[in-house]
């Protein structure tokens, strides 16, 4: 009876998983169709020819350099917040000092902001220092708005580390800022791999700060330059499905390659003791 449960399981779990790829077969066979196709066919028929030309036509019209920037603004971004977090983190935890838990609830106090109330003061201290219109305003908007998120999964982690380890080193004479980076960062590692998925789908996907801060075509990421492609009298809806297929990739192909140290990070992270 017990195998008969898991089996019933099993099957459930996999129609969950079909039905959860029908909008991405879908989007492919979107993506090499022409207009015509799209609006006068079957929204799942296959297409009467592979336009491929589809991806070569976005690529050229610009989707490279969106992609190049989505690619080093996301880097960048999440660089900067596993590294900022990663230190706070440790000296919230493992440091004793008076204003530790102020602090900590200062960065919680982030996670209750809205990004939308947030972009007028930012336009404004951006427009003040000259870094509208550049990419490092939106560097540093994804680096602050993941520093609350991520230092709260990486809490629990810190919490479990043996203290002995940082006491053998500090016997051994290591300096604090060594046995961070040697010592402490290699140990976080399943943590620290569910931080950088989260903060790439976060990062790869945002809007909203792109489309108020940045105006030229140079610096524009994926998900704003695809507004390229709609015009006022004539949309190509083929490349622009060429251009979601480009944009959702790298997200599909990084969680296959860390779902499961995503996995291993957030339970390893919720339990403390």
């Amino acid at each position: 009876m017990k195998r008969f449960g898991y089996f019933l399981l099993y099957v459930s779990l996999t129609v969950v998983a079909l039905f959860q790829l029908v909008p991405l077969i879908w989007l492919f066979l979107f993506s090499l169709k022409d207009n015509r196709e799209i609006f006068a066919g079957s929204p799942f028929a296959l297409p009467s020819e592979l336009r491929w030309q589809n991806y070569l036509k976005v690529w050229e019209g610009g989707v490279g350099t969106y992609f190049f920037n989505s690619v080093w603004i996301t880097s960048l971004a999440i660089i900067l917040t596993v590294l900022f977090a990663s230190m706070a983190t440790f000296a919230i935890t493992r440091m004793k000092w008076k204003w530790s838990g102020f602090v900590l609830g200062l960065f919680m106090v982030g996670l209750m902001i809205p990004i939308h109330s947030a972009l007028i003061p930012l336009f404004s201290m951006f427009l003040k220092v000259n870094l509208i219109d550049n990419p490092i305003s939106i560097v540093i908007t994804y680096t602050a708005y993941n520093l609350p998120i991520t230092i709260m999964i990486l809490l629990g982690f810190y919490y479990t580390l043996p203290r002995e380890i940082e006491e053998a080193a500090i016997i051994d004479g290591c300096s604090i800022h060594r046995m961070f980076f040697r010592i402490i960062l290699p140990m976080t590692t399943p943590v620290i791999s569910t931080t950088v998925v989260i903060n790439m789908i976060y990062n790869w996907n945002e809007f909203v700060f792109v489309n108020t801060f940045i105006s030229s075509d140079k610096y524009k990421t994926l998900t704003v330059g695809i507004q390229n492609f709609i015009g006022q009298y004539m949309t190509d809806w083929g490349a622009i499905g060429a251009t979601l297929i480009i944009s959702v990739l790298p997200i599909i192909i990084a969680f296959i390659f860390f779902s499961n140290k995503v996995v291993e990070g957030i339970s390893s992270s919720a339990v403390k003791g």
